[in-house]
């Protein structure tokens, strides 16, 4: 698994198929229609940094800071107590947002930059300034600089509302947010037999292992949203095949594979997270790398006897081979002696070969 730091979102059951967590400085998009619970996952993702001593910034798009504040009680979030001392808002709509972009964050970061209690953000939702830009050029443009200047507060959560057409998998609304973000999640439900049934799926996740199933969500008053996920791996299953990458290592150094694709194969090893074995994996890799026609020594000695030159490619599919079994075939020049094979005519001019053809 990856050696970063992770934050916790504090979305109970989503970090167990994200490494742990978001990593800092990054955007994690919220995406789903009304209803889906956007807000519940912002709410409940402030309430742990708050929670664990961190600051936390709310810009609202939408409600007024006394209406979150009341529904995040009603979710069993008491926002209240760190409102205006740890907990901060910026309510802001239309035209205002310009001048929340260009000038008032701009200056919030400068201003924590003397601090160093982390500080969760929060945009929910994004969707007004989508709506807002028609342009499709400029709203890139005022997202970049938006997620760019909210990132060096630390990890930002934003959520946006989609309204996907019959058979998209996402709204056409909501790409270029997705585009922007490094990680992005989409929230669905579906009325199945008389109830809502919900449902997440992660898009994508920079620069992490994370899961590709579709996770089925519950709200829990008291605890927020939970999702519910198990472990990538299992803490017995994490170092299962530490012997097939050594074995495949140690291989790769026979046939003479260069320091930097070991250190690949040492980083895969110290990495792999996936409930399958990497055999398959490992041998593609192999072929990528030519790293597949090596003799053994006994077949080098074998075709040192008979004179006969060829190439022998490894099983690659066991990686089984042992330190001192395996080196490179033997690809010096073929001498004089041998090189003219029976059934081949010397031709010494062009003559020769026009008579032949006569």
């Amino acid at each position: 698994m990856s050696s970063e730091l992770r934050i916790p979102t504090g979305i109970a059951g989503l970090d167990r198929v994200i490494e742990g967590g978001v990593r800092d400085n990054t955007t994690l998009l919220v995406v789903g229609s009304s209803g889906t619970g956007k807000s519940t996952f912002a709410m409940q993702y402030l309430n742990y940094g708050l929670e664990h001593g961190e600051n936390a910034l709310y810009i609202s798009m939408e409600e007024p800071p006394e209406q979150i504040l009341r529904e995040a009680k009603m979710l069993g979030f008491n926002l209240d107590m760190y409102y205006e001392k740890e907990l901060f808002f910026f309510h802001s709509k239309g035209k205002d947002f310009v001048k929340l972009v260009d000038e008032q964050l701009p200056a919030l970061v400068e201003m924590n930059k003397n601090f160093n209690v982390k500080t969760r953000v929060v945009i929910d939702p994004l969707t007004p300034l989508t709506w807002a830009i028609s342009d499709k050029q400029e709203q890139r443009e005022m997202i970049t600089k938006l997620f760019y200047t909210l990132k060096q507060l630390g990890p930002v959560l934003i959520t946006t509302e989609e309204h996907a057409s019959p058979g998209e998998t996402v709204g056409e609304d909501v790409l270029i947010p997705i585009y922007m973000s490094d990680g992005a999640v989409h929230l669905t439900y579906r009325p199945i037999g008389g109830a809502f049934n919900r449902s997440l799926e992660i898009v994508k996740m920079r620069a992490t292992r994370h899961g590709e199933e579709v996770y089925p969500y519950i709200f829990v008053r008291g605890i927020g949203v939970v999702v519910r996920t198990t472990p990538l791996v299992s803490a017995e299953d994490l170092r299962k095949y530490d012997d097939l990458f050594d074995k495949a290592i140690r291989t790769a150094a026979d046939i003479g594979a260069s320091d930097t694709v070991l250190e690949r194969l040492a980083y895969v090893k110290e990495n792999w997270t996936y409930p399958f074995s990497p055999k398959e994996t490992l041998q593609i890799f192999f072929e990528s790398q030519g790293l597949t026609d090596a003799l053994t020594k006994d077949e080098v000695a074998k075709r040192k006897e008979s004179s006969v030159a060829a190439d022998v490619a490894i099983d690659m599919t066991e990686l089984s081979a042992s330190e001192d079994d395996v080196v490179m075939p033997d690809l010096s020049p073929v001498s004089d002696e041998t090189s003219n094979e029976e059934g081949l005519i010397e031709i010494d001019n062009l003559s020769d070969l026009e008579d032949m053809i006569q």
